[in-house]
């Protein structure tokens, strides 16, 4: 009966030890190790934008202190048509200087590559130095902390993403917005056509490590959209996969794509160019020309969120 007793408080004890560990240990841990856990929104913003920033350029394999407002020029520039109308270009700079500082604070280096946003010292049109220089300081606040996750991307054919449907994070000025009034976009629809044999060959040879069996017309299939109407799953032989996967697969400006088949052949149309997260660039333009102005481009692509005053 002893040996029973002294079995069971050692159940008790271990039992103890896992719930302090649980709920104590593991918590303050978290708080050490990673804070960001606890601050999903983003980081705390007290209204302050550095004077500099370093940049990787990597043509030069070194860094460069930049100006922090020449910098979101540059950006700016390289990332967005100089045509576009200027309220577009002033939304795209409080996104390209929101972004670049959320990536600063969270301890990243900038580069100049689409890695991070694209860069360029060079050739900066008089209408983006007027744009960036209107905005100054200006970033995007979403109940009071900074939006540090301010996505873009080129055009949705439609409608954006969820920010979960596409990337691990779920943000609550990310999610999916229509975005119809995209005038003169460049992807409105791709069309790829290849044998099946070939579009497994490619699939195969992407994930290698999956085992996709035989690949014809009847198993390659959309099973799911994500709530922009991108394919989300989809069936290729004995898998299922993602359509950011197929994506990446064959190469193509988007995930918002159909199937359709003929003798051998399988079609695929896409529509829309980039992941389909946060502003359309070209739904920010389109936006503009309606009569917005860049307050009201950033509120609608970015919900729930705020422009602060800047400089």
């Amino acid at each position: 009966m002893r040996h029973k007793s002294n079995i069971k408080a050692r159940h008790v004890a271990v039992y103890i030890i896992t719930m302090i560990v649980l709920m104590v240990v593991l918590p303050f841990l978290a708080i050490r190790l990673f804070p960001v856990i606890l601050d999903r929104e983003g980081p705390s913003y007290d209204g302050s934008i550095p004077d500099t920033v370093e940049v990787w350029i990597t043509e030069k394999e070194a860094c460069e202190t930049i100006p922090f407002e020449k910098y979101v020029q540059g950006v700016v520039a390289s990332e967005m048509p100089a045509s576009f109308d200027t309220e577009a270009l002033k939304a795209q700079a409080v996104a390209s200087r929101t972004y670049a500082l959320g990536r600063i604070k969270a301890g990243g280096r900038l580069c100049d590559t689409v890695h991070c946003q694209v860069y360029r010292s060079d050739n900066i049109p008089s209408k983006v130095k007027k744009a960036v220089e209107a905005t100054a300081g200006q970033v995007l606040l979403c109940n009071g902390k900074l939006a540090a996750h301010a996505l873009y991307f080129a055009s949705s054919a439609g409608r954006t993403e969820n920010s979960q449907d596409v990337f691990s994070g779920s943000f609550s000025y990310l999610v999916s917005v229509d975005s119809s009034y995209e005038p003169g976009a460049t992807h409105k629809k791709e069309v790829l056509t290849m044998s099946v044999s070939k579009f497994a060959d490619k699939i195969k040879k992407a994930m290698p490590e999956l085992d996709f069996g035989s690949v014809t017309s009847r198993n390659i299939k959309i099973r799911s959209r994500s709530e922009g109407g991108r394919a989300a799953l989809v069936q290729i032989g004995d898998q299922k996969v993602s359509g950011a996967d197929i994506r990446s697969a064959l190469g193509l400006y988007s995930t918002r794509m159909k199937f359709s088949f003929k003798g051998d052949k399988i079609t695929i149309t896409t529509g829309g160019s980039g992941h389909g997260v946060g502003m359309s660039q070209y739904g920010a333009n389109g936006l503009a020309k309606k009569g917005k102005n860049y307050r009201d481009i950033l509120r609608h692509y970015y919900q729930g969120t705020d422009v602060s005053r800047g400089t």
